[in-house]
């Protein structure tokens, strides 16, 4: 694994549990974690269990007791290391989103499928999707149960940028992170859509803000943050917000709505899709649940039900806690490791592909495109200004 902080530790989780959990016919085995720090990397293998730590990633690929690489690094990394990875023979998990720019996840498609060619696989990191009650939900859509889709609602909501005097992360650098909420958290809201849906969006209209525009520099960040050198603030170059409404293939309408400025929202993840036939709806922070609600029921006792989603029927509970017992947020990395060692040992294509990946990229692309065309207005002049 590439990379060992916050994603870091819950891949790690993930890799660590399931083959003590689920019945693979492969265990996956924690050979190597790197990171630039050497006493911070030696740290991490030790807090969570690998057996050794590399500081080049270069080295870390050329090892033989590696056929998987996790890339847990910001986005302006993973192109490098996952295409250098699939060359040197390796299957590849990279976390989510895929790339910084279009261009770039295009070329790790291409790695990709002719890596594909010799027997590797290469797998985005949508966590969202292995939620049990997530991937269940995706089952009702299948099956008709709401019939022809007519809305999707997706937000997600966060506060950790609330305080303008949060300092300035890696996260809030162009040149790193590639964009704001928009990659941060509207990556994951884009996915959902398209994969509760079932097909891609076609169209978007944005508007995106940035509140904050500068924030203070921790003084052993500045090296690694652009426009930030020797000054106690520096400039925030991606957005703190995104809203933008789209339109599905099939002409769904969907709208989306990504901030880490929603003060008192913590992990606030919500949908709502609405079809011909029912709805459901989903909260993260109220993981174990799905709403959904049929509409052939007569009107009079009609409405959502709460479906507790932890039988042993419903997605990935069959290897967990008796009925009723819930799971958490780390549980979807043990999902994503189940997913990928068994797709390894099957040579089955996994899911979400490189090529989805790439798919919401493009989205994530043509929200940007649409904010900017969209992000000149004229503000409102308080009420005792003079009129023009």
């Amino acid at each position: 694994m590439v990379g060992y902080a916050f994603m870091g530790a819950a891949h790690s989780q993930g890799w660590r549990t399931a083959g003590h959990v689920f019945d693979l016919p492969m265990r996956p085995v924690l050979a190597a974690v790197c990171g630039r720090d050497r006493s911070a990397v030696e740290a991490a293998a030790a807090k969570h269990g690998w057996a050794a730590a590399e500081t080049d990633w270069r080295r870390l690929i050329e090892r033989d007791d590696v056929q998987v690489v996790d890339v847990c690094t910001p986005g302006d990394s993973h192109a490098e290391i996952a295409i250098a990875a699939l060359e040197a023979g390796k299957h590849v998990l990279c976390e989510k989103p895929l790339a910084n720019s279009v261009a770039e996840a295009e070329a790790m498609v291409r790695a990709a499928e002719a890596a594909r060619t010799r027997g590797q696989l290469a797998m985005v990191g949508f966590n969202y999707r292995r939620v049990p009650a997530v991937s269940y939900a995706r089952k009702l859509i299948e099956a008709g149960r709401l019939g022809a889709l007519r809305h999707v609602r997706v937000t997600y909501l966060q506060d950790w940028l609330a305080d303008p005097e949060a300092p300035l992360t890696w996260r809030l650098d162009r040149e790193r992170a590639g964009s704001g909420a928009l990659g941060d958290l509207g990556a994951h809201i884009v996915d959902l859509a398209q994969f509760l849906a079932g097909e891609p969006i076609a169209g978007v209209s944005a508007l995106s803000e940035t509140f904050v525009r500068e924030r203070p520099v921790l003084s052993g960040a500045r090296a690694g943050l652009s426009g930030a050198a020797g000054s106690a603030y520096g400039p925030v170059t991606v957005d703190d917000a995104a809203v933008f409404t789209g339109r599905l293939a099939s002409g769904a309408l969907a709208s989306f709505e990504a901030t880490r400025m929603a003060a008192g929202r913590k992990n606030a993840l919500r949908l709502e899709i609405n079809g011909e036939r029912g709805s459901l709806a989903f909260d993260l922070e109220r993981l174990n649940e799905l709403s959904f609600h049929d509409h052939s029921e007569p009107a009079a006792t009609a409405g959502f039900r709460r479906i507790l989603v932890t039988e042993p029927e419903h997605p990935y509970l069959e290897a967990w806690w008796p009925p009723g017992h819930g799971l958490g947020y780390e549980h979807t990395f043990v999902h994503q490791a189940r997913d990928l060692v068994l797709a390894v040992a099957a040579g089955a294509d996994p899911a979400p592909s490189f090529a989805d990946g790439l798919q919401v990229q493009r989205v994530l692309a043509a929200v940007e495109e649409s904010a900017a065309k969209n992000a000149v207005y004229t503000p409102v002049p308080p009420p005792d200004a003079p009129r023009a």
